[in-house]
């Protein structure tokens, strides 16, 4: 029986490898990514190669440090988890709670990370690359992965001493997300859809095109995982919606035939200084 469910895992395994490694093949010569890349010329190998450099580097680093700080948090008392099931709103309560609050930590930390000398002594490095990928999540200065990174114990702490263990359904949700969060906003691809910026419900939330910005303009659009604190505080980049919705343009026929596509006559936005 066992031997059936590894065998079965397995199987399972290989098919979504399959499925993913087919679906960036077909991406790639039906021209779906060149059609969605947010700054077609930006790639640069030799970028490419210093960011896996670092990402390798500093992971261990990051891992090293990280991992043992809730290690020894969870073994002391000061981290721990509400085991029994909980109501689904319960859940949800603790994951908004803990995704705005991060979303509000990363905004300042950020803002004050770009400010001498703690630009050039921590967060310089993450901003090697002036068009992002996915390497560049993790091409980051191990002491500001600590800064980021650590809010999750932090967050779980506090709700420990305040007698409010976090529940494991609401930690299997927050413990990915930073991570799937880095990938998405650094991805250099925009996939969500014009209408986006335009919706109340949607537009506080951050498109890839958004941080994007914040890597190609530097000064502009600081927030992790919403755009509220940027509007609040006027560091939301004016043309960013302009721009926005050129690049979901520039995508219109991505799916015709080579020679059936209409010439492209958007231009790509301008370089400011």
């Amino acid at each position: 029986m066992i031997r059936m469910i590894t065998s079965g895992e397995w199987l399972m395994h290989l098919w979504l490898i399959g499925t993913v490694a087919s679906a960036i093949v077909l991406g790639f010569f039906s021209g779906f990514f060149r059609a969605h890349k947010i700054q077609p010329r930006g790639f640069k190998w030799k970028i490419l190669g210093f960011e896996l450099a670092v990402a390798v580097l500093g992971g261990f680093i990051t891992g090293f440090l990280l991992g043992n700080a809730n290690r020894l948090l969870t073994a002391h008392g000061f981290i721990l988890f509400h085991s029994e099931p909980v109501a689904w709103w319960r859940v949800a309560i603790e994951y908004v709670l803990y995704f705005f609050l991060f979303d509000t930590w990363f905004y300042w930390l950020h803002r004050w990370m770009h400010k001498e000398p703690f630009y050039s002594l921590i967060h310089k490095l993450h901003h090697k690359s002036t068009s992002p990928n996915l390497l560049t999540t993790l091409s980051v200065n191990p002491l500001e992965s600590c800064i980021n990174g650590g809010f999750v114990p932090i967050y779980l702490t506090a709700a420990t001493l305040i007698h409010l263990p976090i529940s494991t359904a609401a930690a299997a949700l927050i413990l990915p997300t930073n991570i799937i969060m880095g990938l998405y906003v650094h991805a250099g691809f925009e996939f969500f859809p014009r209408w986006w910026n335009k919706s109340w419900a949607t537009k506080w939330f951050i498109t890839t095109t958004f941080h994007d910005q914040h890597h190609k303009y530097f000064n502009w659009n600081f927030g992790g995982y919403t755009t509220i604190w940027d509007r609040l505080c006027g560091t939301n980049r004016a043309k960013f919606e302009s721009d926005f919705e050129k690049i979901c343009d520039r995508r219109g026929d991505w799916w015709r035939k080579p020679w059936q596509r209409k010439p492209n006559t958007v231009a790509a936005p301008s370089p400011e200084a």
